[in-house]
């Protein structure tokens, strides 16, 4: 019982990698793509997957995946993003933030209250940047 739970658990990671270049994230069915090209392009999200699984797994040792996504929503057993999503959808965050900086200080001065949620966030931002 214990191979057979193991290995649906490999299965599971398979299928979600799979869906993260198909749909997902890459999108390799709508490239049309066939031969050397498709080979290139294969290899080439292959290395971009790699290396968002890395940053995704990265910042969640450091904590930061609740800042990105949500880690849990009501009556949700296990968590809602992948290794690879954080990764991916990371670096766009903290562009959003950087994007949105100078409304977010003056909304901040609106409500000091919440202050220190938002000092939260701009050192997950920084840790995020130095992890990708």
């Amino acid at each position: 019982l214990a191979d057979a739970i193991k290995a649906f658990k490999l299965r599971s990671g398979i299928e979600a990698m799979f869906r993260d270049c198909k749909t997902g994230g890459y999108n390799l069915e709508s490239t049309s793509a066939d031969g050397q090209r498709l080979m290139a392009l294969i290899l080439l999200i292959a290395i971009a997957y790699t290396c968002a699984v890395l940053a995704g797994r990265n910042s969640r040792q450091m904590g930061l995946q609740k800042y990105i996504g949500r880690l849990k929503e009501l009556n949700r057993l296990h968590r809602r993003h992948s290794a690879f999503w954080v990764g991916l959808y990371g670096q766009l965050w903290v562009g959003a933030m950087e994007f949105w900086a100078d409304l977010a200080h003056d909304l901040m001065r609106l409500k000091p209250s919440k202050l220190p949620y938002f000092r939260k966030g701009l050192r997950a931002m920084s840790l995020i940047q130095s992890a990708l």
